[in-house]
């Protein structure tokens, strides 16, 4: 049976996430009160379907949750989202959970990737109809790195890859099967194996271009905006959207979604970045992860 023709399948992760508001990150040791605690779905996967369903493309999921009161809770809100489920398998184990420490408007994150990690390649290839039906695949590396390979093996329209969280250096022949690379600063240093993050623009692109790798690289700089690297091309700086901030919670999500958005749209690699930015931007504008994504008439 062939799967129907999608606009985006993001292959990824499904969390439920636990965010609790604290004045600081507490040091090693330390116990301190959380000023308050909201509970909703999440995961770096769920969140970009969820964007990109909201931008009002067609989305389909590839991905895993556990067999726990959780699951049933995720998966109807992806529903209520307009993203489709049917390729989210049920594993006997617990669903993927993050704890987010929201500091205001920065947040740090734990995840127990739990359910998320039965995201393997094999898992992948038992959908490789779903994948190959799709005009964008989006994917992160909340799940595990031997699903990317499968993905490019699958997919026939464009590929895009957040490697977030940061997992070190992959693979350079890996990341050049994909069409665009979306890291931040950090993710960046990571890939490149530097011992720090690169900060100013001109050390940015000293990073992309080290790693030689045949992609076309948007790296996200949080309030300095994102740096465009086409393959062949001057690496073009996007200035952020200047909005009043209250939690960059699901930020980078956005971003990933808007970017793919608009590159289904025909648009170049340095407009679509334009577009992300201003998808980022609105998301930061409100609270929470998936309840802060934006729809196209709010941008």
């Amino acid at each position: 049976m062939t799967a129907q023709r999608t606009d985006v399948v993001v292959v990824g992760s499904i969390n439920l996430d636990l965010r609790l508001e604290v004045a600081a990150i507490p040091r090693s040791g330390e116990t301190i009160l959380a000023r308050g605690m909201h509970k909703a779905t999440g995961g770096k996967g769920a969140n970009q379907a969820a964007a990109a369903a909201r931008l009002g493309r067609t989305v389909a999921m590839v991905g895993a949750v556990g067999n726990d009161d959780a699951a049933a809770e995720v998966l109807r809100r992806l529903g209520e989202e307009g993203v489709d489920t049917a390729a989210v398998a049920c594993a006997d184990d617990v669903t993927g959970t993050a704890i987010v420490l929201w500091e205001r408007p920065e947040s740090t994150i734990i995840v127990n990737a739990g359910a998320n990690d039965r995201v393997t390649g094999e898992f992948v290839r038992r959908h490789r109809d779903v994948v190959a039906a799709a005009r964008a695949v989006l994917c992160q590396l909340e799940t595990p790195v031997e699903a990317l390979g499968a993905v490019t093996e699958a997919a026939t329209g464009l590929t895009v890859l957040n490697p977030a969280p940061a997992k070190g250096p992959l693979d350079p022949d890996l990341l050049a099967r994909f069409d665009v690379v979306v890291p931040n600063r950090f993710e960046l240093g990571n890939l490149a194996g530097l011992a720090a993050e690169p900060r100013s623009l001109a050390d940015v692109e000293t990073a992309a271009r080290t790693l030689d790798v045949p992609v076309a690289w948007v790296v996200t700089l949080g309030a300095d905006g994102a740096l465009v690297l086409d393959q062949g091309g001057d690496a073009v700086h996007i200035p952020a959207r200047r909005v009043d901030a209250v939690d960059t919670t699901a930020a980078g999500d956005s971003f990933c979604a808007g970017l793919v958005d608009a590159l289904l749209d025909g648009a170049d690699l340095t407009d679509a970045a334009r577009w992300a930015t201003r998808v980022a931007a609105a998301t930061t504008t409100r609270h929470g992860a998936m309840d802060s994504l934006p729809r196209r008439d709010q941008i």
